[in-house]
């Protein structure tokens, strides 16, 4: 019998409040040394740690780091250097990941203490926004394909490419810069397009990102051209006559979608956070 050597446990203990690419990447690379089972702060331990209250509550963060394609399971903890878990304690093989620039430095002397495996990663670890590879179609599902600028990240739009992830393999198709700035004006988009591409293409709902080619509100019809999706979705703020008029012309499916948060989470908006976050921290 072929004995199979047990995948590594690595465990990450982080804030994850209004998350980035920086955040993304780093559990990219902590998953390449095993199964993630992360350890998100809460609102208590934010506070304890930031002197400040979270941006988002810890329900919502919870959300968002369940939806990253890295995370095998999450759960929200108070001590954020203490793996204190019977789980964690049985597990075969446990590895603690800590990012060097932001990770709280008592995770690091919690290991060093306990004699635990301990990796920290680097900014020359975290560097760049790799390119996501798809997968093959899935036989027998239908392709979807949602456009839009992305930009400032949020559990809105993780919960936008949830439902329409429902319809078939989805593809995301991010507007490039220099589209989102004419159609939105200077100071538009905040975050370059293979950033806003890299962080659609982490969220486990999606088959595919990439980055538009095209010009005006339609700017990803060279995409469309190329991926031939039955089904082009969007949200009530995207729906354009323009969209609807291409996909009755090329025989798609069009389905518009109400803004709906998850169940028991606040709904979000760019605009919104744009605003509030501009403010600063709560507590400042």
């Amino acid at each position: 019998m072929t004995h199979v050597p047990p995948v590594p446990h690595v465990v990450v203990s982080l804030p994850f409040d209004n998350p980035g690419s920086r955040e993304i990447r780093f559990l990219q690379e902590a998953a390449r040394f095993g199964e993630i089972h992360a350890r998100l702060w809460s609102d208590a331990a934010v506070r304890q740690a930031t002197g400040r209250e979270p941006r988002f509550p810890a329900a919502e963060r919870l959300y968002f780091l369940e939806s990253v394609r890295f995370v095998r399971d999450a759960r929200i903890v108070d001590r954020p250097a203490d793996p204190a878990d019977p789980s964690d304690d049985q597990a075969p093989s446990v590895l603690w990941v800590v990012d060097g620039r932001v990770g709280h430095p008592d995770q690091v002397a919690f290991c060093r203490a306990r004699g635990l495996d301990c990796r920290v990663l680097t900014d020359a670890d975290l560097a760049g926004h790799p390119a996501w590879e798809p997968g093959p179609p899935t036989p027998g599902r239908r392709k979807v394909l949602v456009t839009g600028s992305f930009d400032w990240f949020h559990t809105g739009h993780v919960r936008f490419l949830e439902e329409v992830s429902a319809l078939g393999d989805l593809y995301v198709v991010v507007g490039h810069d220099r589209n989102i700035q004419l159609l939105k004006g200077p100071g538009h988009p905040l975050f370059p397009e293979q950033e806003r591409s890299y962080l659609c293409g982490a969220i486990r709902f999606v088959h595919q990102a990439l980055v538009s080619s095209g010009d005006g509100w339609l700017d990803a019809e060279p995409e469309i051209a190329r991926l031939r999706p039955d089904v082009y979705a969007v949200n009530e703020d995207g729906d354009k006559p323009e969209k609807a008029a291409f996909c009755r012309a090329h025989g798609i499916e069009y389905v518009v979608l109400q803004r709906t948060p998850k169940a028991g989470l606040a709904p979000r908006s760019s605009t919104d956070l744009k605003a509030r976050l501009a403010q600063g921290p709560a507590g400042d």
